[in-house]
């Protein structure tokens, strides 16, 4: 009994087309040709196909299966490895579809990591301040993160961040220092609150340096020149001692 290549496609339930590609990758060999130069197939090529289609169907790529070579017993120990590597998968997809859940109920942004997400969804975030918290997240280590995604969700509202974000580039200096007098107060009340502010590099995984020299990038190209003027002004007067504190 010989069949053409589309009445063994037919029989194995696959294309015409995967039996030549399956000839064309070396896992099929190529039967012999009648008279008339058409290709005859027989018995053991329909195994044959029968078999890839099974282990293509259960996840095996076809250079897995090439690895196997044309034995047909059973490949117990590349079925146990598929076996990890799918559960492997479940679990990645189990932990996507947590996230997924999340991002849904809370309508967060995708771009940020699920333990931010409370703090996207209750804190009016700016365009700038989310691209920042972007920033932060990939150069941050598993401490400092905690303390920054802690900080975000329990932030109270800063009276004076409305008029920072708009602040114009070209602000005149009375304007930059009152804002940035304004802010500091504040700012001071949070490194209390949350000390872990002042080593928030402290674990990051690239080094402190890194960490401080990427966020610094992208702040300046986040925030405007008179922006940046106004956190470097704030900085010199979070390191004066408090007005009531002894000099």
């Amino acid at each position: 009994m010989a069949w053409s290549t589309r009445e063994i496609a037919d029989l194995a339930g696959t294309s015409l087309r995967a039996v030549r590609h399956y000839h064309e990758v070396g896992l099929l060999e190529e039967p012999e040709r009648r008279a008339n130069g058409y290709k005859q197939y027989g018995v053991s090529h329909l195994v044959r196909v029968l078999r890839i289609k099974r282990l293509t169907d259960l996840g095996f790529s076809l250079s897995q299966i090439a690895a196997m070579g044309d034995a047909d017993d059973h490949p117990e120990e590349a079925l146990r490895t598929l076996d990890a590597e799918l559960g492997a998968t479940i679990e990645r997809l189990q932990r996507i579809r947590v996230e997924l859940g999340l991002i849904l109920k809370q309508s967060v942004p995708t771009d940020l990591p699920p333990e931010f997400a409370p703090a996207a969804a209750d804190t009016h975030l700016t365009d700038a301040d989310r691209s920042l918290v972007v920033v932060m997240t990939r150069v941050l280590g598993p401490e400092g993160m905690k303390t920054y995604a802690d900080m975000l969700q329990n932030v109270p509202h800063d009276p004076v961040s409305a008029e920072f974000d708009s602040l114009p580039t070209d602000a005149d200096e009375e304007t930059r220092q009152r804002v940035a007098e304004q802010m500091a107060p504040y700012t001071r009340d949070l490194q209390e609150k949350y000390p872990g502010l002042l080593t928030v590099n402290a674990d990051a995984p690239g080094g402190e340096h890194f960490a401080r020299q990427t966020v610094g990038k992208a702040m300046r190209d986040l925030y405007n020149e008179a922006q940046i003027d106004v956190m470097i002004r704030m900085q010199s007067l979070l390191a004066e001692p408090r007005p009531t504190d002894p000099a």
